[in-house]
């Protein structure tokens, strides 16, 4: 298979202000393009890794091959991050996800609350996520540069970048700021309770 960079679901300045066109300029155009683009010329000299993106990490995983699992997970976290957002973000959760989140953490503002202390608490480059469990139980995780929940068993149903190329041009080094902003006017809880209604990922490799 062959990586492709995914057009962005909005124009550059719709997240305005919380997340600019230049940061989306620089964040798409260059950085994930750039794991796309590196991506492929390492699968160029492989056998073959899988037939999809998420087979192609678990394996590049298991293989211990960093350069293809930094820009393939790279690649598959930056293709869910551009649509756990929108323009008009936050606001109410589709019902079936408000309860289980509800369920998992007692309520949303406690949710809230501990994603966000995931993002803060996150040393260096990585993610901040929502994950469901192959039980179907909800929990926060992080994981560190490149790294994602697939390679734990997991499925991701929301996450944040907190490398600094994601806030820095906007937030400079106020990552608290940009990890509120995030979760107050930029999720995209309609896509989050899609993956949500799908349940339990599961990858054959």
């Amino acid at each position: 298979m062959t990586f492709e960079l995914p057009e962005l679901p909005y124009a550059y300045d719709a997240l305005d202000p919380y997340m600019s066109a230049e940061t989306l300029e620089f964040h798409h155009d260059k950085h994930h393009n750039a794991y796309v683009t590196n991506g492929n010329k390492i699968l160029e000299g492989l056998d073959d890794m899988g037939d999809t993106l998420e087979e192609v990490i678990l394996n590049a995983h298991k293989q211990n091959n960093a350069g293809l699992f930094n820009n393939a997970g790279q690649h598959w976290n930056h293709k869910h991050f551009w649509n756990w957002m929108k323009p008009n973000g936050g606001g109410d959760r589709p019902g079936n996800l408000e309860t289980a989140i509800n369920d998992s953490f007692e309520s949303f503002e406690c949710f809230r609350g501990k994603f966000i202390e995931a993002g803060l608490t996150q040393f260096g480059s990585g993610w901040a996520w929502l994950i469901m469990n192959a039980d179907g139980k909800l929990e926060i995780t992080k994981t560190a540069n490149a790294d994602n929940p697939l390679t734990h068993g997991q499925t991701a149903l929301l996450g944040c970048d907190i490398w600094e190329h994601s806030y820095y041009i906007d937030y400079r080094n106020a990552r608290p700021k940009y990890l509120e902003a995030f979760m107050d006017d930029l999720v995209n809880w309609e896509y989050v309770a899609e993956l949500f209604e799908k349940g339990p990922i599961k990858i054959a490799t």
